[in-house]
């Protein structure tokens, strides 16, 4: 097919110009959708483009009736790491291959992930507020030391161990949760519930599984310590959402920072939104201009790669 055009269907309305240089470059001829997608307006903009290729921006409903619906289609490129809203059964029953681009964007992750651990420790959002208000913090104000902390770390991936090391280099101890094995020198704790009771920053980096899925609920939030925070730049269904506002709510947890939810865009009406202690931020963790290029250069060459030559690396390849 090296010489034939193949056609790639993005569910977004942009997508990195070097990126798609390197796809029209092997032939490719690129397509766009504009939000809201939904599985019908996906349905008919394969049918329409006869497209080999889904790129998936964001969690978007690529499901078994999308991928019968397009005899076309060969490969699903996720740009980016996660799965969610992709049916991989079906993909397979398809024979359609899957293919990710996994730990392009840790770096901008974890980083993300300690600068909401920094601002919920220092209240940045609440002295914010007092000076914009004509505020001033009384004599009696004393912030939170982050180098006494200790974060937890659930999810011991590329982004959980660069959150581990940008913590332990600002002071921080670092506690690893580790079924087995080690992690890099940093303590480790094989069981959650032990866990829980010695961190007062709880950071989660965890895919979303069936066994992840409300993973952290009103159990295990009753087992962090008075006055903790949790930081989810996972995914929201990690956490029991209903869980976590009680939590919020009643003061057993001092704050949270949140850059992924259940339903999103999340909803102005969410009770999430009415707190002041939640620090929120719309899934934007990976995304900055040296991720968001990586993270694109890595799915254009999974695309040329797969339609052009042998097949996707193995280690970009889900299906």
């Amino acid at each position: 097919m090296s010489q034939a055009t193949f056609h790639v269907l993005v569910t977004a309305a942009h997508w990195a110009p070097e990126a798609q240089a390197l796809v029209q470059a092997a032939g490719g001829q690129i397509h766009f959708m504009v939000e809201p997608i939904t599985e019908d307006h996906l349905i008919a903009r394969l049918l329409e483009t006869g497209a080999q290729v889904l790129l998936v921006r964001g969690i978007k409903p690529v499901s078994q009736r999308v991928l019968q619906a397009a005899p076309a289609l060969r490969l699903v490129a996720k740009n980016g790491a996660g799965v969610d809203g992709i049916d991989l059964e079906a993909a397979r029953a398809r024979g359609v291959a899957v293919a990710v681009a996994p730990g392009a964007n840790a770096r901008a992750v974890a980083e993300h992930a300690v600068a909401l651990m920094l601002a919920l420790a220092r209240q940045l959002p609440l002295l914010d507020r007092m000076v914009r208000a004509g505020q001033w913090a009384p004599s009696t104000w004393q912030g939170r030391d982050f180098r006494d902390a200790t974060v937890g770390i659930i999810g011991y991936g590329a982004i959980g161990r660069g959150t581990a090391q940008l913590a332990a280099a600002l002071g921080a101890r670092v506690l690893v949760l580790r079924p087995q094995g080690q992690a890099d020198g940093f303590a480790t704790e094989p069981d959650l519930h032990q866990l829980l009771p010695q961190v007062n920053i709880l950071s989660l980096h965890c895919p979303l599984t069936e066994r992840t899925r409300g993973l952290i609920g009103a159990r295990e939030l009753a087992l962090l310590p008075q006055g903790s925070l949790l930081i989810n730049t996972a995914r929201g269904p990690v956490v029991d959402e209903a869980a976590l506002v009680e939590a919020l709510r009643s003061g057993h947890l001092e704050g949270a920072g949140l850059d992924t939810f259940d339903t999103e865009p999340l909803p102005a009406t969410h009770p999430l939104a009415q707190l002041p202690n939640a620090l929120l931020t719309p899934h934007v963790a990976g995304v900055t201009r040296g991720a968001s290029l990586q993270v694109s250069t890595i799915t254009a060459r999974n695309i040329v790669d797969h339609l052009t030559g042998p097949g996707a690396p193995a280690q970009h390849r889900m299906a």
